[in-house]
């Protein structure tokens, strides 16, 4: 094809994926006890050493993808002779698509018969990354990029993300959970239930009792959402944060009660959405039925 499809490291799948699918992308930047790094999915950092800091406490933090770093990634692609469609970690979560956006800007007129259209995804970790293998999907069947980038806007909640932790540690750290709750969550085995809402933000959903409850929740949500209920057959994807038991409860769950899903990767969240929520993550992906519901 005559274009590229970009994202950003956000999207975690592994390296292999994304070549097998064609798809580009550029890394955020995470700290771990004040030493910066680049998430280059694992690369260089493996998820095994990546959460050994995060279990021995390590401080971790962010940053986005710069302005500066916009320009040269996609200057890059544009001096291939192609034009870009690049999707954005979600602005509900992330600035990164002002960023994208300001560098298309400056390129625009350096590159005058290209185009360069930045989408956000409203989509983050395997979400992400599910959206942009559908978008692949689209591309590889002939979809021009004009058609494609509408397809993109028109699709930015088809991902349903529904996830839960058992460990709310950095979810207290960055504030989503108190402190009060985090210690009662503990104690008496709570684990919250979110998802992510029509505006791509993280969305508390329920309380739930034992680690057990909240896996099947999930499963049962999917059942709710999912584009055909238990008849789904479509991409489903799971990512976890160095809980991979819990991970492939929830994978045997979904393969026993939809028997038209033929397989369900799992996949390591990446360090720059690992910093935030820690170890005991499990997010579960899937193709809905609608638009999300502000549940």
């Amino acid at each position: 094809m005559s274009y590229i499809i970009s994202t950003c490291t956000t999207a975690d799948m592994t390296k292999e994926m994304f070549d097998k699918l064609g798809i580009r992308y550029i890394g955020f930047h995470f700290i771990v006890d004040g030493k910066s790094y680049t998430d280059d999915l694992y690369e260089s950092m493996s998820a095994k050493e990546f959460y050994g800091y995060i279990r021995n406490g390590a401080e971790t933090s962010t940053s986005q993808v710069s302005v500066g770093e916009y320009v040269d990634y996609f200057r890059e692609l544009l001096s291939e002779g192609k034009d870009i469609l690049h999707a954005c970690l979600s602005s509900g979560i992330s600035n990164t698509v002002q960023s994208a956006n300001a560098a298309a800007d400056m390129l625009r007129s350096e590159f005058p018969d290209r185009e360069i259209y930045i989408v956000d995804s409203l989509c983050a970790s395997s979400g992400a990354g599910m959206y942009m293998t559908l978008l692949a999907q689209k591309r590889d069947e002939g979809m021009d990029i004009d058609a494609l980038y509408q397809w993109a806007l028109d699709h930015q909640q088809t991902i349903q993300h529904w996830f839960c932790s058992t460990d709310l540690t950095y979810y207290i750290k960055g504030g989503r959970v108190s402190k009060i709750s985090g210690v009662l969550g503990g104690i008496f085995e709570i684990c919250p239930l979110l998802c992510v809402s029509p505006e791509g933000k993280l969305k508390p959903i329920a309380k739930i009792r034992t680690k057990k409850k909240v896996l099947t929740a999930l499963v049962d949500k999917m059942e709710q959402h999912a584009l055909g209920g238990k008849e789904y057959g479509g991409l489903c994807y799971i990512s976890q944060s160095d809980c991979l038991e819990d991970a492939i409860s929830v994978r045997e769950q979904v393969m026993a009660r939809f028997k038209n899903v033929k397989q369900v990767p799992i996949f390591d969240i990446g360090t720059t959405i690992g910093c935030h929520t820690g170890t005991g993550t499990v997010a579960l992906f899937f193709v809905g039925d609608e638009e999300r519901e502000d549940e």
